[in-house]
């Protein structure tokens, strides 16, 4: 990791914000958006993104964000590769004819839904997140592109709560993953 690289995760970490209580009592909330209100760290989210995904996944085809975060992040790494951007959304967000994986959260259940079409057999595919906790969306996400028949090259996040385990349930299903930033603690 070059010296700029890792000024540049130090500034980020910087300026990430934390919220008690949210969105339930006894979560303390990893807040990425605080961090975006600086335009030196936006740049530095850029540069970040960018560097990593052109060094680790130099033939991806598709980058997929999940909603509602992941989709600052997919297209600006989209636009910068000349790739496709395509987002993955809460049921009902997206108009057409969609394929639907149900998941757990760290506080509930939801369901999630790309569009068919969207990505296309043999695609290879990295999908991009804010944060990990315990790996839910991020497996429903992963499971939806391999219905579509995408390869999911890699998950990518920014923050990585480490002690919820989504790490460890992305990686038995044989997904790989990669955050610039950890926490270990959660409450």
């Amino acid at each position: 990791m070059t010296t700029k690289h890792s000024d540049n995760i130090a500034l980020i970490k910087k300026h990430i914000g934390e919220y008690p209580d949210f969105p339930k009592k006894g979560i303390l909330f990893k807040d990425i958006f605080t961090a975006l209100r600086n335009g030196e760290v936006c740049k530095a989210i850029k540069s970040v993104l960018i560097s990593y995904v052109q060094e680790n996944c130099p033939d991806v085809e598709v980058i997929v964000g999940l909603e509602a975060r992941g989709f600052l992040f997919s297209l600006l790494i989209a636009a910068e590769l000349g790739v496709a951007s395509v987002p993955i959304r809460k049921r009902g967000k997206l108009p057409g004819k969609c394929v639907q994986q149900e998941y757990k959260l760290e506080y509930g259940t939801d369901v999630f839904e790309v569009q068919e079409g969207s990505i296309t057999k043999g695609q290879k595919v990295l999908v991009i997140d804010d944060l990990l906790a315990t790996g839910g969306t991020l497996d429903a996400a992963n499971k939806l592109i391999q219905q579509l028949g995408g390869l999911v090259v890699q998950n990518v996040v920014i923050i990585e709560l480490t002690q919820l385990g989504g790490r460890k349930k992305l990686e038995t299903s044989g997904s790989k993953v990669h955050s610039f930033i950890q926490y270990d603690d959660i409450e």
